[in-house]
């Protein structure tokens, strides 16, 4: 959500010369914030290094090449996918004109509602041997169970389809972004110079807006590697799973530890590119005159092949899962309104609403002490804490379970033997470590809508507030903070819901009898219960979309900026 919620605005400007300066609570603030986010993939390496090399040599003769492998397959099908359905939905919104074009506008980022794990619940009960798809099959063709071929919805192609499904939207919404601001004068010359609309697209719209393009699928590509729900329920051996299978049912913290680094650098690694994909993206200027690509009319059979090009990702991406989930969710015996679920709803709102709060007064703290203090402290701590976003969830479990449980332990035999009392794990198993998880998980989340916001704050403001007396916190509370709410509680809202999806980090670091809605959705899934999972399911969709709302009308707020200026111009 990060890169979506930045679409709005951009850094805040560094011109200014005369700055307060930041008090040492904010400060301390922002750098623990900051540690925090480095502590998980420090403790990783020193684990992963620490763990000897008969593990790693292991792990190198047994899983790590089939791990790999399944997890650069799944990387090169989900971006494929991504920017094919998304690039190609943008543009047609965008550029073109067809019946219900208004409505696919929303509608097309409505599936970035779902966890990909949902899907995979839905679909499989359609589309499993047993489901409605096959059993209709073999009614009307009289085939018998092995007398025919179908293909395997849990599989590592059918993990990438659910994937692509939900985090096409990622490229969609960055892409018509792009193609928003993008000036007519050079598509209109190519077109002046006979190539047509499709050659103009290729030639001169298409090169403008890679960066947005890349910067989309590089997301969906974090996405995928930080993705534990899918591929377990579809049985692939990913490097996510295998994390989590050498935590818990082989008991090897030495083995998680080395296969959690690997995945680190990878995540490190796209995380790099994205970086530099944004970058360059601030580099493609529209020219002095600003004048939008007329959009073109499509009638008949084009206007029907955009309708269906569009409809297609909405379908099967949104409306058919929600059919299927409700009609799952009427059949099954899960009461929303018992006792044990309204526990796992209570959890659930509880764990997003305190990680929301400290997540975004964590983003708070860097984001104004990196205005105050612009320099290399500030702007270190505001990298380091962008990170955590391209981190798995899986990595940050064990990244924090490492080093607090040695904590832990050494506390509990020092007081054993200096006083005879135990004190327990005091971190670990704790909620608060679990919030901890989520902050350094999504920062950069509320960091992005943050800035955005701070943009709109000029630095002429700071001044006047610092000639009428007040300080840096009083400029924060009466000039910030009334100009920055909306952005705040975007910012909340977008942690809040992503928390309620998350699902690696909860399995393994959630306390004692303390599960949420995602961890009751995947324990009925495991189970093969599936008309069960549909219940918490629906639960976390419809959260999930009011972040989708959020940004479909952030969009919209800009397409409108966009056609009063031009008609002004």
């Amino acid at each position: 959500m990060r890169a979506l919620a930045d679409i709005a605005g951009t850094a805040p400007s560094k011109s200014a010369r005369a700055r307060a300066k930041a008090p040492w609570g904010l400060r301390a603030t922002a750098l623990a914030a900051a540690a925090l986010c480095l502590l998980p993939m420090v403790a990783v390496a020193l684990a992963a290094a620490l763990s000897g090399t008969e593990t790693l040599s292991h792990l190198a003769d047994t899983v790590l090449a089939r791990y790999t492998g399944a997890t650069l397959m799944l990387v090169g099908l989900v971006a494929t996918g991504t920017i094919l359905i998304g690039t190609g939905a943008a543009w047609l919104v965008t550029m073109t004109r067809f019946p219900g074009v208004r409505i696919f506008e929303i509608a097309l980022a409505l599936p970035l509602a779902f966890p990909a794990y949902v899907l995979a619940y839905a679909y499989t009960d359609v589309l499993d041997h047993p489901g409605i798809v096959q059993t209709t099959l073999r009614d009307l063709t009289g085939w018998g169970p092995r007398g025919y071929w179908f293909p395997e919805v849990r599989s590592l192609p059918g993990a990438a389809a659910m994937l692509t499904l939900v985090l096409y939207p990622y490229v969609y919404l960055l892409a018509r972004a792009a193609f928003l601001q993008q000036s007519a004068t050079a598509y209109l010359a190519a077109r002046a110079l006979g190539q047509s609309a499709w050659g103009a697209f290729l030639r001169i719209s298409l090169p403008m807006a890679r960066p947005a393009i890349a910067g989309g699928a590089l997301l969906a590509v974090m996405e995928t590697i930080a993705d534990f729900g899918t591929v377990a329920y579809f049985g692939v051996q990913t490097f996510a799973t295998g994390i989590y299978m050498s935590w818990f049912s082989m008991a090897d913290r030495g083995a998680a530890a080395q296969l959690a680094c690997a995945l680190l650098a990878f995540a490190l690694l796209i995380a790099l590119l994205e970086r530099i994909q944004r970058g360059e993206a601030r580099h493609h200027a529209t020219g002095a005159r600003f004048e939008r690509i007329p959009p073109a009319a499509l009638e008949g059979w084009r206007a029907a092949g955009a309708m269906a090009l569009c409809g297609f990702p909405v379908l099967f991406g949104f409306a058919l899962p929600v059919v299927i989930l409700t009609e799952m969710a009427v059949g099954s015996e899960q009461n929303l309104l018992s006792p044990r679920y309204l526990g796992f709803i209570r959890n659930s709102i509880t764990l997003a609403g305190i990680a929301a709060v400290i997540t975004v007064v964590a983003a708070m703290a860097i984001g104004f002490f990196q205005r105050l203090e612009p320099g290399r402290v500030a702007h270190g701590a505001a990298h380091v804490a962008r990170i955590g976003y391209a981190v798995p969830g899986g990595v940050i479990a064990v990244g924090l379970l490492v080093p607090f449980a040695a904590f832990d332990n050494a506390l509990d035999a020092f007081m054993r033997a200096e006083f005879g009392i135990s004190t327990g794990l005091l971190f670990t198993g704790s909620i608060w470590l679990l919030v901890v998880a989520y902050m350094v998980r999504f920062l950069a989340a509320a960091l992005g809508a943050y800035d955005a916001g701070q943009a709109a704050v000029h630095t002429n403001m700071d001044a006047v507030a610092r000639t009428l007396g007040h300080g840096p916190g009083g400029m924060l509370r009466r000039v910030h903070l009334p100009i920055l709410k909306p952005a705040v509680l975007t910012a909340a809202l977008i942690v809040f819901v992503d928390v309620m999806k998350e699902l690696p980090a909860t399995l393994i670091m959630r306390p004692f009898n303390f599960d949420t809605l995602a961890v009751q959705a995947h324990r009925l899934a495991s189970d093969e219960r599936l008309s069960g999972a549909a219940v918490p399911s629906l639960v976390i969709v419809a959260v999930g979309l009011l972040p989708v709302i959020l940004v479909c009308r952030s969009l919209g707020r800009y397409r409108a900026e966009v056609g009063r200026s031009v008609g002004a111009g």
